[in-house]
């Protein structure tokens, strides 16, 4: 099983629990999570399916992108940057 955590940021705007799901990849890990959180995708990924550019996935510390591999016991840490001045 694959452990899928959110930024506390990220989990000011809707409801992001921590999950966890059976999944290959990266994205098929996020689409699990989407099922049950159609909101979310919306801040995740854009209008094509891609990784909106203020999102930084990271499998067990390691940046990563939606095509990468996933292992039993991985953590995928989902981050939205911040920015400002």
């Amino acid at each position: 099983m694959i452990r899928v955590v959110f930024t506390p940021n990220l989990r000011r705007h809707l409801a992001t629990p921590e999950a966890t799901v059976a999944a290959v990849t990266v994205a098929a890990a996020l689409d699990q999570v989407f099922t049950g959180n159609a909101r979310l995708r919306g801040y995740i990924l854009d209008d094509q399916g891609r990784l909106r550019k203020h999102v930084a996935l990271f499998r067990n510390g390691d940046k990563v992108d939606l095509g990468e591999p996933l292992a039993a016991g991985d953590e995928l840490y989902v981050m939205q940057a911040l920015s400002g001045g």
